[in-house]
């Protein structure tokens, strides 16, 4: 009986133990790795040549364009579907206009 007594307590002793220096070796790695992790990226922002930020404002300028044609095709698409059912409603729609 003596030896399951210590076993419960040694195992809750050591559990606690072994949580709280996993969970301070846990957050000095994840601190130091932070730190690698943004000096990282401010030098790879910092290194990016004019020629690549012209090519992406070019590739933002052709998306921007490419949106604004299919927000002017889905507009129109969306004035005809309210001429079709304007006609099938009695010409709801243009009545509204006038």
């Amino acid at each position: 009986m003596v030896q399951r007594d210590g076993f419960a307590s040694g195992f809750l002793t050591g559990s606690l133990v072994g949580g709280f220096v996993g969970g301070v070796l846990g957050t000095l790695v994840a601190s130091r790795r932070g730190g690698e992790t943004e000096e990282r990226e401010g030098n790879l922002l910092n290194s990016q040549s004019s020629e690549q930020k012209e090519g992406r404002e070019e590739s933002i300028e052709v998306a921007r364009r490419s949106l604004e044609e299919k927000i002017s095709q889905l507009n129109l698409a969306i004035d005809d579907v309210r001429q079709q059912l304007g006609s099938v409603n009695g010409n709801a729609y243009e009545k509204e206009q006038e």
